[in-house]
């Protein structure tokens, strides 16, 4: 086991390929990882076309930042009792391990690290994982589902609990229903938010959002949308708005309709300006706009045990399995949304 397949990506050209390179061994507290299945997400997409560039100075780099696999090979210096054949879900990054907060909280830092966009990821046949990033996982739980957790499901999942802080009852909108707007529903709905209103341009997505546990689902462009949000939620508005698409013309609609002490989270990325065009309500309505980012172990570790124990079901989240050398094609298909998938899971 000299080689592996991996998907490259040259990052100064944007040139993706699945190639054979040399199969990496564990230093001083990492694990080598026989990977099972890794998700495909919109950011891989976003590394390839260039909109999103590695915060590191890698030239080349394996993509893949949503990985589940079992343990193969033990580096020296470990401080678990970790063992071959542990079948485990890695964290999508991981902190810089030096300062406080990352010691302390376990909370990653602006020094911290993305798997599979500052260092090399999971879209691979083996990874390296530094041990403080393992997520053990149950037998009964598939791969292809453990995956996702890291990003595509604990992203949403620490946006509603913890920066939207939302409780049961609490009036919540969800703006995008793809990949993380579709578990922001589903999550909305298990914090007990409701009602849950879903606002997407796209029939299909609408009705999955109604199928992910939905209240309402809207077109942003219908006529009389502020309207049907208020008799939705009893004239009040909303107590939590989440912006999951990332278009700056989401955010002033989700502005618009806010309830008085709302809060609008800000979860999909776009480098667009923020504008709220209603300043003088918005200020009056003591509202509050939230920047969010990504989640914390703990958050990976807890949705771990709610889909464990049957809580959380994520079967209807893994749209296709392809083979990790199509995934040149699974990325075209999520680029374009070729049959609207939810996460496609690229299997070694």
């Amino acid at each position: 086991m000299d080689t592996m397949l991996a998907g490259r990506l040259h990052v100064p050209s944007g040139t993706f390929r699945v190639e054979e390179v040399s199969v990496p061994v564990p230093g001083p507290g990492e694990v080598l990882i026989e990977v099972k299945a890794a998700g495909v997400c919109l950011s891989d997409v976003h590394l390839i076309d260039g909109s999103l560039r590695p915060f590191g100075a890698a030239e080349e780099l394996t993509l893949g930042h949503e990985v589940a696999g079992v343990i193969h090979t033990l580096g020296p210096g470990l401080l678990g009792d970790w063992a071959p054949g542990t079948r485990v879900a890695l964290q999508a990054g991981q902190s810089c391990g030096e300062c406080a907060d990352c010691r302390r909280r376990r909370t990653p830092c602006l020094r911290s690290r993305t798997r599979g966009v500052d260092y090399d990821g999971g879209w691979a046949q083996y990874a390296i994982a530094r041990e403080d990033t393992l997520a053990p996982i149950p037998d009964h739980l598939p791969f292809d589902q453990a995956a996702i957790i890291p990003d595509a499901v604990s992203t949403p999942y620490a946006a509603i609990v913890a920066t939207g802080e939302v409780r049961p009852a609490h009036a919540v909108g969800i703006w995008g229903a793809g990949g993380l707007g579709a578990h922001g529903i589903k999550l909305a709905r298990l914090a007990g938010a409701a009602p849950v209103v879903a606002v997407d341009p796209l029939p299909g997505a609408r009705e999955r959002a109604l199928a992910f546990g939905a209240d309402l689902a809207l077109d942003p462009a219908a006529p009389g949308f502020a309207e049907s949000v208020l008799r939705a939620t009893e004239g009040r508005g909303l107590d939590v708005a989440f912006d999951f698409a990332g278009v700056p013309a989401v955010r002033e609609q989700a502005a618009g309709v806010l309830a008085r002490g709302g809060i609008m989270v800000l979860a999909g990325l776009t480098p667009q300006p923020l504008t709220v065009t209603g300043g003088t309500r918005f200020s009056w309505n003591r509202n509050q706009i939230r920047g969010h980012y990504g989640s914390a172990p703990e958050h990976v570790e807890q949705l771990i045990r709610l889909a464990s124990v049957g809580r959380l079901d994520l079967a209807a989240s893994v749209s296709d399995h392809l083979p990790l050398a199509d995934a040149a094609e699974a990325v075209r298909r999520l680029e374009n949304k070729v049959g609207d998938p939810i996460r496609l899971v690229l299997v070694p």
